[in-house]
């Protein structure tokens, strides 16, 4: 894969895996994006506007976390490789029903997809942490939080 130089001071070799454990959390991130907006769009049932809505909310989240990664893989001297293409043939997300959900069953499967990301960025916190890059950690930690914040309001939804 083709870099570019910067002269931000992480070895080659750091900013270089660096930037594929980015490329690997935008895949995911823009699947887990597409995913929500396929329920925004799908969602069926009594609270249909609420889950309407707060899907949306979720979707404009998500996509502002592939932002962030996209820009920090360019930043250290990568390419983002942010295609549908990509995301599709490399994100470790499960498929999201293309049909219709109900709104319990498309919460559902959003908080699996919201857990699942959270898990694997907390991964990466700990990767890019041990590859010298706090910059990149602190990255995976804000949208850590934030994932955890909207999976806490997806299961809020699923408790009784």
């Amino acid at each position: 894969m083709k870099t570019y130089a910067t002269q931000i001071d992480l070895p080659a070799q750091a900013r270089s895996q660096a930037v594929a454990l980015l490329n690997q959390q935008l895949a995911d991130t823009l699947d887990l994006f597409t995913q929500v907006k396929q329920a925004h769009w799908n969602v069926k049932g009594m609270h249909f506007i609420a889950l309407h809505e707060l899907f949306d909310r979720l979707a404009e989240e998500a996509e502002g976390y592939t932002d962030d990664l996209a820009e920090r893989a360019t930043a250290l001297g990568g390419v983002a490789q942010g295609t549908a293409r990509v995301a599709a043939k490399v994100s470790r997300l499960p498929e999201i029903a293309i049909e219709g959900l109900d709104g319990k069953a498309a919460v559902k499967a959003l908080a699996e997809r919201y857990a699942a990301l959270a898990a694997s960025t907390r991964a990466a916190i700990e990767a890019a942490n041990r590859l010298g890059d706090a910059s990149t950690a602190d990255l995976f930690t804000e949208i850590s939080r934030g994932l955890d914040k909207s999976l806490w309001l997806l299961e809020a939804h699923l408790q009784a």
